[in-house]
């Protein structure tokens, strides 16, 4: 392993005599590496962090949805029992949908509630291994640029193409903001992304920008992984068989984690050795061996989930047909092939901008060694825009982004051989031009995503001990207990790490879970007829009801506190007497009130 990192980074290793002086060579490596720490460590926590004095956690407005699903996971292992059942050789629960095995990858949020769990607190806990996990992709995407066409300025660039993606949005945004003396003001002070669809409109998409990193937490270690993978494919490719099996090994055990690291990088990793099984045959023999010890590890996880086991369980066939990925429904809608291709092909114009064409173009000029290595990057094209791999078709952006992450080094090496051109000096002066406006137009889009992560501002969630609902259940329930749950994000319960009967409804779906438990929350909420109530409560294993009022919110059930206060005992009423606890042992042998 060291010869390998010394062999392979030595940039990033500098070797220095006693009292000697960094080298001119070393000192731009020593600065990259900086910057991709305090890039990554500037990004990480200026998103999320955490209030000591007033005990509040303070998150970003543009991760306020997806962390109502990430803090109550991380809390389970941290405060809860999600640990206990590792333990006991039981799965985890999904703390925002009890009652089967989780099916979303945990492991990155597990060692998050570890972390917290040991000591740390929870905005370091989890900014740490966020940062480790974005400034190695950084590091590792350039050594790999720069190894594949040995060159530090394509290195450069890919890094540059990586935070600054290359969409049409700003388009979009000039639409809403006009050019005008006033345009680089109002760049900086962007607070809401151009182009975000399928939630906005419009049809490019809102994962290009870098809040997909800051979202998903996970996803930057899970592509580093692969990067790091292709790293010692070109590291190991001519050594002997020997010395390739304790890689193979090494990268099998690791692979195996994957269904619960990151599942699409799986995939993702399949389809890198699958393509190099054709192009490398000094590397085939490490590929099965890594291939067979990835497959025993992993089948047995895969196969519970993709088994049949009732609605609970989810598709038991989650990988379906669907040609068009975002806009699969608009496509199926014509009838003309010819219609079909050229709105496929709008839609990626749209989407890569530019890189549509220099990857494409480029693809065959880069030296023939890099083609190889990078070819992985058709079939993780293709594939997503004809199949979905869970029920949720945008979640095949992943593929999507490695994909980027790959074809931005070719259009990096395109413009960097272009600006290499020996030409006349006039016509390198209109070259150069030419090509600082082709990488602005390549960066302009990200820039202005870029400044709308910078603008974002913080809301905050009341924790233990500030929050006196979150408090009492920390200290007065048991770790595995079940709550029906009032609201849905940030539910007290959740923030005690405890288990809710149903979280948002989106969060459940799109992990797998088809069960509708919106009809039965309502029931148990709704219904006055108490075997009815009991009934669900006992088959649900529901051991406390947390009971407030909720007016107008067509998302949640209609509750009617004074309705509980008047016919069941509370365990806990907060001091504004909004929000009552009952147990549900209580509820199905209630004291009438007189």
């Amino acid at each position: 392993m060291k010869k390998f990192f010394r062999r392979w980074i030595p940039a990033f290793l500098p070797r220095r005599q006693a009292g000697a002086r960094m080298t001119n060579e070393k000192l731009p490596a020593f600065a990259g590496i900086l910057f991709a720490v305090l890039f990554s460590s500037w990004l990480m926590l200026h998103t999320f962090s955490y209030n000591g004095s007033t005990h509040e956690i303070k998150i970003a407005y543009k991760l306020w949805s997806d962390f109502g699903a990430h803090i109550p996971l991380i809390r389970s292992f941290s405060l809860g029992d999600n640990f206990n059942h590792l333990l006991h050789g039981r799965m985890p629960e999904y703390p925002i949908f009890p009652g089967a095995p989780i099916k979303y990858h945990f492991i990155f949020y597990m060692i998050v509630g570890l972390l917290e769990k040991l000591g740390l607190r929870i905005d370091w806990a989890l900014n740490v291994p966020s940062i480790l996990g974005f400034t190695l992709l950084l590091v590792s995407l350039f050594i790999l640029a720069r190894k594949l066409f040995k060159s530090t300025a394509v290195a450069l660039l890919s890094v540059v193409f990586f935070l600054f993606n290359g969409s049409l949005g700003f388009i979009r945004f000039f639409t809403l903001h006009p050019l005008s003396l006033q345009s680089i003001s109002d760049i900086m002070q962007a607070k809401d992304f151009p182009a975000f669809a399928p939630w906005g409109p419009g049809e490019i998409t809102a994962f290009w920008n870098l809040n997909i990193y800051t979202n998903q937490r996970h996803l930057a270690a899970a592509f580093s992984l692969v990067i790091l993978f292709i790293l010692t494919c070109l590291h190991i490719e001519r050594f002997p068989l020997k010395k390739k099996l304790p890689w193979a090994m090494t990268w099998g055990l690791v692979f195996g984690a994957l269904p619960y690291f990151h599942q699409p990088t799986l995939l993702i990793i399949a389809i890198v050795m699958a393509t190099y099984m054709l192009f490398f045959p000094k590397l085939r023999i490490f590929l099965i061996i890594c291939g067979v010890i990835t497959t025993v590890i992993v089948v047995p996880q895969l196969v519970p989930a993709l088994g049949s086991g009732g609605a609970v369980r989810g598709n038991s066939n989650p990988i379906q047909w669907y040609p068009g990925y975002t806009i699969h429904n608009e496509l199926i809608a014509q009838k003309d092939i010819l219609k079909i291709l050229t709105h496929i092909a709008w839609y990626w114009w749209q989407n890569l901008g530019i890189h549509s064409v220099l990857v494409a173009v480029g693809f065959f000029l880069i030296p023939r060694r890099a083609r190889r290595f990078l070819a992985p990057m058709i079939p993780l094209f293709i594939i997503p825009n004809l199949f979905k791999f869970s029920v949720e078709a945008s979640a095949n952006h992943k593929f999507f982004n490695f994909f980027l992450l790959l074809g931005g080094m070719i259009s990096a090496y395109v413009i960097v051989t272009l600006v290499k051109l020996k030409l006349s000096r006039l016509l390198s002066i209109g070259r150069i031009g030419i090509l600082v406006g082709l990488v602005g137009l390549l960066t302009l889009s990200g820039l202005i995503d870029f400044f709308v992560v910078a603008n974002d501002t913080k809301g905050a969630v009341s924790d233990i001990p500030k929050n006196e609902i979150a408090t009492w259940i920390a200290n007065n329930t048991p770790a595995d207990a079940v709550f029906l749950n009032s609201s849905y994000l940030y539910h007290p319960a959740s923030l005690a790490g405890r288990f809710i009967f149903l979280g948002w409804p989106y969060f459940a779906w799109s992990a797998g879970y088809t069960q509708n438990r919106g009809p039965i929350m309502n029931t148990m909420y709704e219904s006055r007829d108490q075997a009815t109530v009991c009934d669900e409560l006992h088959k649900y294993t529901i051991s406390y009801v947390t009971v407030e009022n909720v007016k107008d919110d067509k998302n949640l059930p209609q509750i009617n506190l004074s309705y509980f206060l008047k016919t069941y005992h509370p365990a806990f009423t907060s001091s504004d007497k909004k929000y009552a606890i009952f147990t549900a042992q209580s509820m199905c042998k209630p004291e009438i009130h007189p």
